[in-house]
């Protein structure tokens, strides 16, 4: 049957072939049918038919008796990115900082209440918890989650962050509204934020808006440090400021490329 609130050109079909693919996550990476139908609700038949029809795209793969997804689901992330443009823009910027402050950085956007890391830039260190593009992590928690939800009326934090999470993660602080409205807006004053210890013990980080041409915070850029070899006042005094720069070179050059006319010429 359809689902309520669903317009006549809804694809029921495609939405459920979505639903089976973001079924697995990092606490169950292999499923059987049973397992599947029940995570999304649907019914055995259908979902062995979004199953074989994932699995013959080669979206799943099978061993006969479980199902897990394959690299090429993240062809879907990868095109979001490169769809935006953000990717090419960053990655030099984000090469020079990670060099100059030796330490790993990222992109993320929010996603309902959590980040979604689209860029990164990674130095081989062991941390708290794996990073790489698509993770995804409780929003209030992260300096890049703040940045993005200071950039947020009110209202709009109010409903973003009652969505539960689907990072699987619980998260260290956990503030109440007065105390989280204060902490946005600390960050919205002086135009970025930071994070220690807040998502899990060993994460400091700090982070920076970008902006598109009109100033709209469209991502976050954040430097990441282990707790245990950063202290806040160096994060801040020696990284902050290389972040800044990095986060307002990224903008500037986005704001000119999205300027740009694009044109197709016929073939």
């Amino acid at each position: 049957m359809p689902r309520d609130g669903a317009g006549p050109d809804f694809i029921e079909a495609l939405a459920r072939g979505l639903e089976v693919i973001t079924a697995f996550t990092p606490g169950r990476p292999v499923m059987t049918l049973a397992e599947v139908a029940g995570a999304t609700g649907l019914a055995r038949p259908t979902a062995r038919r979004i199953l074989l029809t994932l699995a013959e795209l080669g979206y799943v793969r099978t061993d006969g008796t479980g199902y897990a997804l394959t690299p090429r689901v993240l062809d879907l992330g990868v095109a979001y990115v490169r769809s935006q443009g953000l990717w090419e823009v960053a990655r030099p910027y984000m090469e020079r900082l990670s060099a100059r402050t030796n330490e790993s950085c990222s992109i993320a956007q929010l996603d309902g209440s959590d980040i979604v890391y689209v860029a990164r830039v990674a130095v081989p260190k062991i941390v708290a918890l794996a990073v790489q593009i698509g993770t995804r992590f409780p929003a209030l928690q992260t300096s890049l989650g703040k940045v993005l939800l200071a950039a947020m009326s009110s209202a709009e934090v109010d409903a973003v962050l009652a969505q539960p999470t689907r990072s699987g993660l619980e998260p260290r602080w956990r503030p109440d509204k007065a105390e989280r409205d204060a902490e946005l807006r600390e960050v919205r004053a002086r135009g970025w934020a930071l994070t220690d210890q807040q998502l899990a013990l060993g994460i400091r980080s700090v982070a920076a808006p970008i902006r598109d041409g009109d100033g709209t915070v469209i991502a976050a850029l954040n430097v990441n440090t282990h707790a245990a070899e950063t202290t806040t006042e160096h994060l801040v005094e020696h990284h902050l400021p290389l972040l800044l720069q990095a986060a307002g070179d990224i903008s500037a050059d986005f704001a000119r490329l999205t300027t740009v006319p694009h044109t197709t010429r016929a073939s």
